[in-house]
């Protein structure tokens, strides 16, 4: 296994994270300050969400024509831009189609560098190297409002370093070999349909996160300062959650390399249910800060185990196609997630925003309970 590019694929990746833990909760203060309503601050959140399902379709033909390598360089210089511009023109509208082209071009990020990481790793360790991916992508957005917190909202400095970050994402990938190799008659996004009714679970699963991975770096703090907690003390608390994320991701892929993955599916299901209805009678009491880890390990467990057993079926063109459905998923739950929930934090109820994160773990746990739900049948890429 080339260990060196494993490491230099996950730290280009992991990089990402810290710009966008960065950028993405200064964009949604910044709107607050500015005087916007959630809604328009959920508008603005999902703008990078349509950028996804683009960015989805075109990945595996710009791979294709230019190589996973080269077009991975591209899209983290082209992200390094639009990150940069946030702070040259600060625009709502502008901001809104910066956001757009931020989502296209880290849409052929993920998915390249998903496919990438999954294509290097073993079977024997797959579970194991896809959640230290997952740890360190999680740390990296805790690290992103910590040092947030620590640079503050009122000037550009977190825009300007979050696009030199992905500057240095796009330098680390000089040299590596590995990547999945995609010829030119693959296609992007035709069985997504197939595959979901395939795999409703996995499906909802890859939605749910990413509608609970938006929410926290977007609406989260914003929720959390409307609910009475100082703006530095809501960062730290979203950070709590990215530590949660992080903490169980190891231990995740140890067990999902020996046990069965079901079950660890329905745990994490469970958990993330149950925290969420806590949330909100726990907002002010200590408590509160045992809690929100248990928030980001139940939700980032149900990212890690489907990365796992997706990777354990496909290579090269069919792992790219895989993870492009994944990305069209991920897509639909970073634009329904802000929308449905800046809609009810503003026009039903203060706490929307945990209730319709509890509501879409009760519908993940119905469809786990289908006999067979997690195994793999048929191609669905």
């Amino acid at each position: 296994m080339r260990w060196a590019t494993y490491a230099a694929v996950t730290s280009a990746v992991v990089l990402v994270g810290l710009a966008l833990g960065l950028s993405l909760p200064l964009v949604s203060l910044r709107l607050d300050q500015w005087g916007y309503g959630q809604f328009a601050i959920g508008v603005m959140a999902a703008m990078p969400a349509i950028g996804v399902l683009l960015g989805a379709r075109c990945t595996a033909a710009l791979a294709a024509r230019c190589g996973t390598q080269r077009s991975l360089q591209a899209s983290l210089l082209l992200s390094a831009v639009s990150v940069a511009a946030l702070a040259l023109w600060p625009d709502y509208g502008l901001w809104l189609a910066l956001r757009l082209l931020l989502g296209i071009s880290l849409t052929v990020v993920f998915v390249l560098g998903e496919s990438w990481i999954n294509q290097l790793a073993s079977d024997a360790w797959r579970g194991r190297l896809v959640a230290l991916y997952g740890t360190a992508f999680a740390l990296s957005q805790l690290c992103g409002p910590l040092l947030l917190s620590v640079l503050g909202s009122a000037d550009d400095r977190a825009f300007w370093l979050a696009a030199a970050l992905l500057v240095c994402g796009a330098l680390l990938l000089l040299g590596r070999d590995g990547a999945p190799q995609v010829g030119r008659d693959v296609l992007g996004g035709g069985g997504l349909l197939a595959f979901c009714r395939a795999q409703p679970a996995i499906a909802w699963a890859v939605v749910l996160f990413a509608a609970f991975d938006v929410l926290v770096l977007t609406l989260l703090p914003v929720y959390l300062l409307r609910e009475g907690i100082a703006q530095a003390s809501a960062l730290r608390m979203v950070g709590a959650v990215a530590v949660g994320n992080a903490l169980l991701q190891l231990p995740l892929g140890l067990l999902a390399d020996r046990l069965p993955r079901a079950a660890l599916f329905r745990g994490c299901g469970l958990l993330l249910l149950v925290t969420c209805m806590l949330l909100p009678p726990l907002l002010h009491s200590p408590l509160v800060w045992l809690l929100l880890p248990l928030f980001g390990a139940s939700a980032g467990g149900l990212y890690t185990l489907a990365l796992v057993l997706v990777g354990a079926r496909y290579r090269d063109e069919a792992l790219v196609r895989a993870n492009a459905h994944i990305a069209l998923l991920w897509g639909l739950g970073c634009l329904l997630g802000p929308l449905s929930s800046g809609a009810a934090s503003q026009w039903l109820s203060g706490h929307g925003l945990p209730l319709l994160l509890a509501g879409g773990a009760a519908l993940f746990l119905v469809l786990a309970a289908r006999r067979g739900a997690f195994e793999l049948r048929g191609e669905g890429a």
